[in-house]
């Protein structure tokens, strides 16, 4: 043992050498290592008799100590350098022109959800959210759809795997579901719309397996169709930014609704262009009618005493005959480029007030 002050002495000169961190580690490893001297001498401890583990312990470990206490000390001042070496790199010319950074744009999805949001809060619509994933009875029989009803069959709908019970969830059809959940958890008057993604099993130009729909709801006291029209009405004129619009209700048939229509809006088509608000042409813009009784009824609202209507639209859709964005497709399609052409600066908030593009 007679070795320790050559030991402790070489040890103290390789850390006061060590000129960087990786240096000092490498030293660190060498003496209190699993295979370092120091390391390598305290385990001799265990061979030596009493009196020798007595006299070489306190010996040993005090070499240890200083050993440490002399690696902390020198890292401590090679961070201090590290630090000031890194700073002095990365320091910034002020006096320099300033570099164009790149501006993120927003969705036109995004935005559009914004716009319709803006417009209908001005209403006096909340906005309502729901899951994507839906269990049959808030998605199908809730909203009055038979058995058999073709949304039920898999060439229009993503089921889930069956459960233990053999029930299936679905990936939603509609955002009708969050109307549901919203009769059954409050009491009327309602007014909400509920924004949010849908699923069906369709791809082409036109039609995505995952889109984007704005739904609304009304149940109020004396609620009737003139009160749907003329809100549909003015969210078409307030959204396409046009001070009249020609619109039509035809009949439909919607499973939820009674009465039930499509709305159009007149359009041109001339010059490769599509303009809402002008021309001989009709474009249908969405789907909407009364509340039927059943739903109603399924969600504990009594249809004797309360009415109200909904409406559901698309919004890429819109988004499309809005920006002239001819295909669906790209939309999913995180090409930078086209977000670049179409997107919108984010900062720039909707508002019915302020413009809404």
């Amino acid at each position: 043992m007679s070795d320790i002050p050559t030991i402790e002495s070489e040890a103290l000169a390789s850390i006061e050498n060590a000129g960087d961190l990786a240096a000092l580690d490498a030293v660190r490893v060498a003496e209190l290592g699993k295979k370092g001297r120091v390391s390598g001498l305290m385990k001799t401890l265990g061979k030596m008799s009493p009196e020798e583990r007595q006299e070489m312990g306190p010996k040993l470990n005090a070499l240890k100590e200083r050993v440490t206490a002399a690696i902390e000390a020198r890292k401590a001042v090679l961070e201090d350098e590290a630090l000031e070496a890194q700073v002095a790199a990365e320091k910034i010319d002020l006096t320099l022109p300033a570099r164009p950074e790149p501006v993120g744009r927003l969705h036109p999805v995004m935005q559009v959800f914004e716009e319709i949001a803006a417009i209908f809060g001005d209403m006096g619509f909340a906005v309502a959210e729901g899951p994507d994933i839906e269990d049959d009875w808030h998605n199908f029989t809730a909203l009055n759809f038979p058995e058999g009803h073709p949304a039920r069959e898999t060439h229009d709908t993503f089921f889930m795997a069956p459960d233990k019970e053999g029930a299936q969830k679905v990936l939603r059809t509609h955002t009708s579901p969050v109307q549901i959940r919203t009769m059954v958890e409050e009491a009327p008057p309602i007014r909400i719309i509920a924004p949010g993604r849908v699923y069906r099993n369709d791809w082409d130009a036109t039609h995505t397996p995952m889109f984007h729909q704005v739904e609304g709801l009304v149940i109020e006291d004396g609620v009737h169709m003139g009160h749907l029209k003329g809100c549909l009405i003015d969210f078409v004129k307030a959204f396409f930014e046009i001070d009249e619009v020609e619109a039509r209700f035809r009949p439909h048939f919607f499973p939820f609704t009674e009465p039930s229509a499509e709305m159009d809006v007149k359009c041109d088509r001339s010059g490769g262009q599509m303009k809402i608000g002008e021309g001989e042409d009709w474009m249908e813009i969405l789907g909407c009618g009364m509340v039927h009784p059943n739903v109603l009824k399924n969600c504990g609202i009594d249809p004797d005493k309360h009415q109200g209507f909904a409406f559901g639209v698309g919004v890429d859709r819109l988004a499309m005959l809005k920006y002239g964005m001819p295909d669906l497709r790209p939309y999913f399609e995180a090409d930078p480029a086209w977000t670049r052409h179409y997107g919108f600066r984010p900062w720039l908030t909707p508002s019915v007030s302020g413009g809404l593009s």
